[in-house]
């Protein structure tokens, strides 16, 4: 009998290796990643603070190199949000940060002013697209409905994105560039949103998701050739800490048929179908995953092996999810810092992958710095 509970125990160890080799092979991308470090703060000689949006240059351009890493200013030197009007430029190559633009609080064509949030994008053409979210004492009782400002590649604003359709644009957008056309979508969260009145506040299901034509004649700046609302019905209300809370994430798949969308106060992740092609709006779309490792999920980046890099809002971790699978895979500390409870509660924002793939950048706002995770 001996020998045969010794090929028993053989067999059952050569089924333990087997396993142990395929769940290695099977590692999510934030486990491949070692450390986070400090690149820089990132407050400019005005005093704007909270960083917000992150976005790597695909190009060279005025003042901008390729590989760039752009931040937007939500705040002023006062600590009043929705008055920020400053984008960093952080330079990997000479790791020194410079101001790429100051824009006036208050600008033509933008209703309430400037208060710079997490939209942001830098297109192929050079041309910086940024959403304006503003106020003028720091709260939404004074909330504009502001607009998408379009720079050039030297800082300059050269004009502005306004109508019924354009509400406090809030989220980090998704953009397909193809040169001399572009496509963004838009996550707007200040339909109904008012002033930040009842603990908590009310929440309105009016914020939408917007998909943005745009034509880029050459050597002109981008003009809108048609909008669409692909998505709408999601939650969003005024919040006394963060301003306001809304859908904040999108991402779009690699074959473009799927949108992703952060719907933070439902707490879930959700997919709205054919964004690129759709004439009418999908609703909140449908759930891909919700609760478990997700803490109110706002920023979104698609790493390299197609799965969805979401921060929380609520603590200081990134998750990682599969999207076809609906599976959530991972959760990774990228802030830890005990100040907030739980730890790194409340300074996630902005985030996006590095030009190789290899890492992300994200922003810490409680302590004004640019990361890189890697």
């Amino acid at each position: 009998m001996k020998p045969i509970r010794s090929l028993a125990t053989a067999a059952a160890l050569v089924a333990l290796l087997s396993a142990g080799a395929a769940h290695a092979e099977s590692r999510g991308f934030l486990e491949t990643l070692h450390r986070n470090t400090t690149l820089t703060n990132t407050v400019p000689e005005n005093g704007d603070q909270n960083p917000y949006a992150v976005v790597v240059a695909p190009v060279s351009a005025g003042t901008i190199k390729q590989g760039d890493v752009l931040v937007s200013n939500f705040n002023n030197a006062a600590n009043l949000q929705g008055v920020g009007t400053t984008i960093v430029n952080y330079h990997p190559g000479t790791k020194q940060m410079t101001l790429f633009a100051q824009i006036p609080h208050e600008l033509k064509g933008c209703p309430g002013g400037v208060g710079l949030g997490t939209a942001m994008t830098m297109l192929k053409t050079g041309w910086v697209i940024i959403g304006s979210t503003p106020s003028n004492d720091g709260t939404t009782r004074t909330k504009g409905a502001g607009c998408l400002i379009v720079l050039d590649a030297q800082g300059k604003v050269v004009s502005t994105i306004a109508n019924d359709d354009v509400n406090d644009p809030w989220g980090n957008m998704a953009v397909v560039d193809d040169g001399d056309h572009a496509t963004l979508f838009v996550s707007m969260a200040g339909f109904g949103v008012g002033a930040p009145d009842g603990n908590p506040p009310p929440v309105f299901k009016q914020a939408t998701v917007l998909r943005i034509e745009l034509a880029i004649p050459q050597g002109q700046p981008p003009v809108v050739k048609s909008q669409t609302v692909v998505a709408s019905g999601f939650g969003a209300r005024a919040d006394k800490g963060v301003f306001l809370i809304g859908p904040t994430g999108l991402a779009l798949s690699a074959d473009r048929k799927s949108l992703y969308v952060t719907d933070a106060l439902s707490n879930r992740i959700t997919e709205v179908d054919n964004p690129m092609t759709r004439d009418t709006s999908a609703g909140v779309g449908r759930t891909v995953t919700s609760g478990g490792l997700l803490h109110r999920p706002i920023a979104m980046a698609t790493a390299p092996n197609g799965h969805l890099l979401v921060t929380n809002a609520l603590n200081g971790q990134v998750v990682e999810i599969d999207p076809k699978a609906g599976q959530q895979i991972y959760a990774r500390w990228i802030d830890t810092d005990q100040a907030q409870s739980p730890p790194g509660s409340g300074d996630l924002f902005g985030i996006a992958m590095t030009p190789q793939g290899d890492g992300f950048y994200y922003v810490e706002d409680d302590v004004n710095t640019l990361m890189l995770a890697k």
